[in-house]
């Protein structure tokens, strides 16, 4: 299998390339509009057709290239299943695996940071979107989240993963590419070292965070599967302008 990890720094969003040696197709997890550019040009790099984008969950800090890709290439939307959007071609669904020749991905459904949230185990991957981050995790105060969930989703579903599991996800605003379970087991100040579920409620109540800067816009146009608003203002435009961006990974 050929992997890439590709990073968007406005967003700071981890877009996450998985090709099929065999068949030449590939699955991109979480693809940004403003990266759709690097991403093609890395799928042509790499001799790859794009056959699926595959989000985990409706992003409220960036639109995700799943149309635009669709258009560009004939790539089908996948998408989790509970979110129930029109433009979605496969619904992503918990104990169904999603597969392209040799990659299966296992669906977990990890609610907490929203209701429709999805991680994606590959192996000794799992790719953990919003739901668990390095040293951290996605908070739980818009689109339905909920504290008590996420807590749930996090120690019973991925810290139940074996330890040497590699833990990637959605955002990291610290230059880290990687991280697992075990580790996150351990350090990770919000839900490590066996943090009780009252302790993880003080936690994230104390957390004050700011008003998401792009959500109103972020939110409707992906549940449109990636449509950038006509009235954006002009200090949010690089979140829809087409940029390139250096791989990492």
């Amino acid at each position: 299998m050929i992997f890439r990890q590709l990073f968007e720094p406005l967003s700071s969003t981890y877009t996450y390339l998985l090709g099929d040696e065999q068949t030449g197709q590939a699955i991109l997890i979480d693809p940004v509009i403003s990266s759709m550019e690097r991403d093609l040009a890395e799928l042509r790099s790499l001799g790859l057709r794009l056959a699926y984008t595959l989000d985990t969950h409706i992003h409220a800090d960036h639109v995700t290239a799943a149309l635009e890709l669709k258009r560009a290439t004939g790539s089908r939307i996948a998408a989790p299943a509970f979110d129930r959007l029109a433009c979605t071609d496969v619904g992503i669904e918990e104990g169904k695996p999603f597969e392209l020749g040799g990659i299966r991905l296992q669906p977990l459904h990890t609610p907490g940071h929203t209701d429709g949230h999805f991680s994606y185990l590959l192996g000794e991957r799992v790719f953990t979107g919003d739901a668990l981050l390095i040293e951290g995790c996605g908070r739980t105060d818009f689109q339905n989240g909920d504290t008590d969930t996420l807590y749930r989703s996090v120690t019973e579903k991925l810290f139940a993963l074996p330890d040497e599991t590699l833990v990637y996800p959605a955002h990291d605003y610290k230059e880290r590419f990687v991280s697992s379970i075990a580790q996150e087991k351990l350090r990770n100040p919000r839900l490590g070292k066996g943090k009780t579920l009252e302790e993880f409620r003080e936690i994230m109540a104390g957390l004050k965070l700011p008003y998401p800067t792009f959500i109103d816009y972020a939110v409707p146009g992906n549940r449109q599967c990636g449509v950038c608003p006509s009235d954006l203002p002009d200090n949010l435009a690089g979140y829809c302008r087409k940029m390139s961006a250096s791989p990492q990974g």
